[in-house]
């Protein structure tokens, strides 16, 4: 009997899975892949928080079924079913939760997660943001993926007006120079290739690291130092957070002089989130940097 309903099952996910076919939209994702995307989606599966993030700014929310480990936004995220990790996420979780379509990201989730779905023919569509106008073009192509263009244009225009505004309030105000420490041990900051450099830019300064031609950068302190920033820029609220008085107990930081002069901003994790937070990151952190500029008028 057992063997005959888990048989029933299958063949019942077969069956959802050709009717899908029978309607299917041929898009082509953000590396080149032709995905067989329902017309409407209704039970999305979200393998990253930035996608889920997006997903609900977009207002379909309810239509997710299931999340990665560490979603934390926005809070009713939370209650949806996790599927695993981002890196090893339960391929038989995903198929249980009957998808019909799943949203990944080629920098955080494995190929070899997109091809096993794609052998249980489960259409993934995949984006690739690259700084802050690849996150709002991976929003228009999410919108696509979901059936709503017309709303995500509304919000890439929100997030536009949002980040021209910022601009507006910092222009031709000095640029403070700051240290983003992302990891402690070993030091990790953010090179060029980062959106958060880009975020950190729009917000009014520089990163000392902009000019390491890699997403991600490794440091040593004593280059930290010579740099000498005049901010040193911690996250908190992620799930990796440093503060201030952890590093004066650490060797060596006292050499920093933001660290000895206390001159530390503190931002929030949303900094870190490549998806419409990042753009409510930016307007907070310039607000930081340049507190005058947002006095009112």
């Amino acid at each position: 009997m057992l063997i005959f309903i888990k048989r029933l099952a299958s063949a019942g996910l077969l069956l959802l899975l050709s009717l899908q076919c029978l309607t299917a939209r041929d898009l082509m994702d953000e590396v080149g892949r032709h995905v067989d995307a329902p017309q409407s989606p209704h039970r999305i599966i979200c393998l990253a928080p930035s996608i889920t993030e997006t997903v609900f700014a977009l207002g379909e929310g309810e239509d997710v079924i299931g999340v990665t480990d560490y979603t934390d936004y926005p809070p009713q995220a939370r209650l949806k079913s996790s599927v695993g990790g981002l890196i090893d996420p339960s391929i038989e979780k995903i198929v249980s939760l009957r998808p019909d379509l799943v949203l990944a990201t080629r920098e955080l989730n494995r190929r070899e997660t997109v091809q096993e779905l794609d052998r249980l023919r489960i259409p993934v569509f995949v984006i690739n943001p690259r700084g802050l106008d690849g996150i709002l073009a991976s929003i228009l192509d999410i919108g696509q993926a979901l059936n709503c263009s017309s709303r995500a244009e509304s919000l890439v225009k929100q997030l536009e007006e949002k980040r021209r505004r910022v601009a507006a309030r910092v222009r031709g105000l000095p640029r403070p120079t700051v240290f983003v420490l992302i990891w402690d041990d070993p030091i990790i900051s953010v090179g060029s290739k980062s959106f958060i450099t880009q975020a950190i830019s729009a917000a009014g300064a520089e990163s000392i690291t902009a000019d390491i031609p890699r997403a991600s950068a490794q440091i040593s302190l004593e280059e930290v130092v010579r740099r000498s920033p005049d901010y040193l820029l911690l996250v908190k609220g992620s799930h990796q957070e440093i503060s201030l008085d952890e590093l004066k107990q650490r060797a060596g930081w006292d050499r920093l002089k933001a660290v000895r002069q206390n001159r530390v901003v503190y931002t929030d994790d949303r900094l870190e989130h490549s998806s419409p937070l990042v753009f409510d990151a930016i307007e907070e952190l310039a607000k930081e940097l340049h507190p005058e500029a947002f006095e009112s008028r």
